[in-house]
């Protein structure tokens, strides 16, 4: 299996995959870090359900991504995780397009938008969170081709992704699913002249 160009050149930039406790894939991959970080642990048979539900759904985070960006032309995700504690499993999607954060729910089963869409100004974020998603709109790689690399990396399915800044740059987070195993895996997008 062949990756794209772009993604192999996600993959040289930067590539960590690390095995996690099931615990770490709570509700978002940022969430579920930090408490991780601060000792919290769910409850373990509801996180094994969780990772359950997810293997059984029928769309791929990646085209959980397409759908929600096709809501609005020219948007950009900015964040994904699987909620398997909803009604209907879906993919809780955030996506920027122009001054705005829209948030979305792409049923995991079918597809479909569940309950419309929420909006809020991006001048609402702190100035991190801003000047994240300001570097996320200038890049040219995408959440997507993260996940696509992360994905062949770790030989699983992504459950999760969303954006870090470590040293100041800015870093895809793809949390995935191998087997028995969940891993985070971290790309960085290579540097492009003359932006952060």
């Amino acid at each position: 299996m062949r990756t794209p160009h772009l993604c192999r050149q996600l993959l040289a930039a930067v590539l960590l995959a690390v095995a996690l406790p099931a615990h770490a894939i709570a509700t978002s991959t940022a969430t579920a870090l930090q408490n991780e970080a601060e000792g919290a642990r769910p409850d373990q048979r509801a996180l094994d359900r969780e990772i359950e539900t997810f293997r059984g759904s029928t769309i791929s985070l990646n085209q959980a991504i397409a759908i929600a960006e096709a809501l609005h032309a020219g948007s950009t995700t900015a964040d994904i995780s699987f909620d398997g504690a909803a009604v209907a499993p879906v993919y809780r999607v955030k996506t920027v397009h122009q001054d705005r954060i829209w948030q979305q729910a792409i049923d995991a089963g079918i597809g479909n938008l569940v309950g419309g869409e929420a909006a809020y100004p991006l001048r609402e974020l702190d100035s991190e969170d801003r000047h994240n998603l300001t570097v996320l709109r200038v890049t040219r790689h995408r959440l997507s081709e993260a996940v696509r690399v992360a994905e062949f990396a770790a030989s699983g399915r992504a459950i999760s992704g969303g954006l870090a800044r470590e040293d100041g740059r800015l870093k895809f987070v793809i949390v995935v699913v191998t087997g028995s195993e969940v891993k985070q895996v971290i790309l960085e997008p290579p540097a492009t002249a003359g932006r952060p």
